[in-house]
């Protein structure tokens, strides 16, 4: 391993910020002010690089307290973790949320994407900027997807230091954002998670049923309303009769892939390379999908009692909960929320008094929608940036540090509760034959009563817009979000599930159903999905890599033509589509291309 570290020495704020995270350095190799005799010597060299998987804790701990990473400051935590300096900026500069760039210690971000720019986000950036100009100490970045789309526009502000401040504020105007940036104190002032569910309190909830009813913060309420009873039922039935109930119920992975949880859990448990690890996939990035903030906002403990099932099943001891930067709520309420399982003997080396150890780490993301992909994620966690791997060997083989992994995101493990608790036949019964359960579906845009809905599988979506009270002049809906399609006003009676979808030539996804009346103009949201997917790109294939920037100039040219000029761009656009959903190593680039087809396909958007 061949280290070139610069001359730029770190500040002894910067030095805190790491050494807060790995402790005290022990040599000059690592950074102490000790004679330079042991720097001929790398003492502990070799346990330093075990700690690679560090690295964007580490980075975290510097942006966090300073609001940027300085080469000095990079240079100090790669002397700490013998991390490459080289290989680590490509890390530090990978994710959006962070900045190897001086700027100001608080950022501003203002959502831009889709139900965000429905509601006037255009207007608000405009507004903050002015509003926000330079010498205001606060840099103002438009930002992806917030997963905040049913307050949307959204914006969120954080503000460097000890300890890093965060403000919300969605709906946001102007007035709102600017205070947020000012007052990052405020971030308690965020409505409950209650408020996103508008079914909340209603009895026949499955998923939801405890979102508004019960006292995140408290574990003790959680126990008092069912918590912990499918753990306890685990125990009783054995990791073998976990797996059986799970594969009996049909669950399937509700990240939008619908692979059956039962067997992903039988393959990773059956590997005889050990240790097994289990990785919750909190990372959810589409753009507009926000449930899984809202389950881990409202109901925190519910996912980790269903990440400790999931390993107890599959011969796991330590589990990562991979969260998304952007959700400073759900962080705070999953760190209380593990704190406490840890101190009454939930989580730790003997978990309920049967013999059996688990712990979850939380690692955080800063604003990469790749790492949504499992590999990614794996690879993100390790230390590198976040780009796929090619497959086989797949995860239950060598996921996470080359050992079987089980991964899973929010919504597929807090499922796993009510198939322990109710039995398998009675979960079953739920939905349809194919698509078994409840699903939650994420309703923004041109609704009245946007937000988190449960519903059984089979419901239409028709019936799931009714709830949310679709608005008059309905131009057209997205399943899926920006990796999903549209489909016409006239196509209401499609059911809610993977086959129904497929049938009807789109699909279900993470549970998007967005909303847009005339009053959108199509050819900008087209647009901005194609932005999305070139500023998404990993770069890593170059089918994905060119195709998304080619589509986003297609898109430019062919809102300024009509007719045969633009006939040709279009024909471009197919042939493009077809090498990245051919070709693309994973499914960014395979689905890159969905969203513009079916609006082109179904909705003539450039007729």
């Amino acid at each position: 391993m061949d280290l070139h570290f610069g001359d730029s020495k770190p500040t002894d704020e910067e030095k805190a910020a790491v050494d807060a995270l790995l402790g005290p350095p022990e040599s000059s190799w690592e950074g102490a002010d000790r004679s330079d005799a042991d720097l001929r010597w790398a003492r502990g060299g070799r346990e330093a690089r075990e700690r690679r998987d560090l690295l964007l804790p580490g980075l975290h701990a510097i942006n966090d307290r300073i609001g940027w990473i300085s080469e000095g400051a990079l240079d100090y935590l790669c002397r700490r973790l013998t991390v490459p300096p080289a290989e680590a900026y490509g890390v530090a500069t990978f994710y959006a949320m962070f900045s190897v760039k001086p700027r100001p210690a608080t950022v501003l971000h203002v959502c831009t994407d889709l139900a965000c720019a429905a509601t006037g986000a255009a207007d608000l950036c405009a507004g903050v900027e002015s509003r926000l100009g330079l010498g205001s100490g606060v840099s103002v970045q438009r930002s992806p997807c917030l997963g905040l789309c049913e307050r949307a526009p959204a914006a969120l502000a954080i503000k460097a230091g000890d300890p890093v401040r965060t403000a919300v504020a969605a709906p946001a105007t102007v007035e709102a954002a600017v205070l947020a940036a000012s007052a990052p104190d405020s971030a308690d002032e965020e409505p409950p998670a209650a408020m996103a569910v508008p079914q909340a309190g209603d009895p026949s909830l499955t998923l939801l049923g405890r979102v508004g009813v019960v006292d995140p913060s408290s574990l003790d309420d959680y126990r008092a309303h069912g918590g912990y009873t499918a753990l306890r039922r685990a125990f009783e039935l054995g990791p073998a009769g976990v797996i059986r109930e799970v594969t009996d119920s049909g669950l399937v992975g509700r990240g939008g892939a619908a692979f059956p949880t039962g067997r992903k859990w039988q393959a990773t448990a059956s590997q005889p390379d050990h240790p097994h690890y289990v990785v919750c996939n909190a990372d959810e990035s589409e753009p507009g999908t926000f449930k899984d903030r809202v389950l881990m906002e409202g109901d925190p403990f519910s996912l980790v009692e269903a990440m400790t099932i999931a390993a107890y099943a599959t011969g796991a001891h330590q589990g990562y909960l991979y969260l998304r930067g952007e959700y400073p709520r759900a962080l705070r309420r999953l760190e209380s929320a593990i704190a406490q399982a840890r101190a009454r003997g939930l989580l730790g080396g003997d978990v309920l008094g049967q013999g059996y150890a688990f712990d979850i780490e939380i690692r955080r993301g800063a604003g990469a929608y790749i790492c949504g992909e499992e590999t990614a994620l794996f690879n993100s966690i390790e230390g590198y940036r976040g780009e796929p791997r090619s497959k086989p060997p797949f995860p239950v083989e060598k996921g996470l540090f080359g050992k079987p992994t089980v991964e899973n995101n929010v919504e597929t493990l807090v499922n796993v509760l009510p198939i322990l608790t109710m039995g398998a036949p009675a979960y079953a019964a739920i939905g349809t034959a194919r698509s078994t359960g409840p699903k939650l579906f994420c309703v923004s845009g041109s609704v009245d009563r946007p937000g988190i809905y449960e519903l059984p599988f089979g419901a239409t979506l028709g019936e799931l817009l009714t709830l949310a009270g679709v608005r008059d002049r309905l131009r057209a809906v997205l399943l899926g979000g920006a990796a999903g399609g549209f489909v016409r006003p006239d196509e209401l009676d499609i059911p809610l599930t993977f086959e129904g979808t497929r049938e009807a030539g789109t699909t279900l996804g993470s549970g998007v159903v967005m909303a847009f009346d005339d009053t959108v103009p199509l050819p900008r949201l087209l647009l901005r999905i194609a932005e999305f997917f070139r500023d998404e790109s990993c770069g890593q294939c170059v089918p994905c890599r060119v195709g998304t920037v080619r589509q986003e100039e297609a898109l430019h040219r062919i809102a300024e033509r009509t007719g045969a000029a633009a006939a040709g761009d279009i024909a471009l656009l197919r042939e493009v589509g077809r090498a990245m959903r051919d070709a693309s190593i994973c499914g960014l680039g395979q689905t890159a291309w969905n969203a513009v087809e079916s609006a082109i396909d179904r909705l003539g958007a450039y007729e």
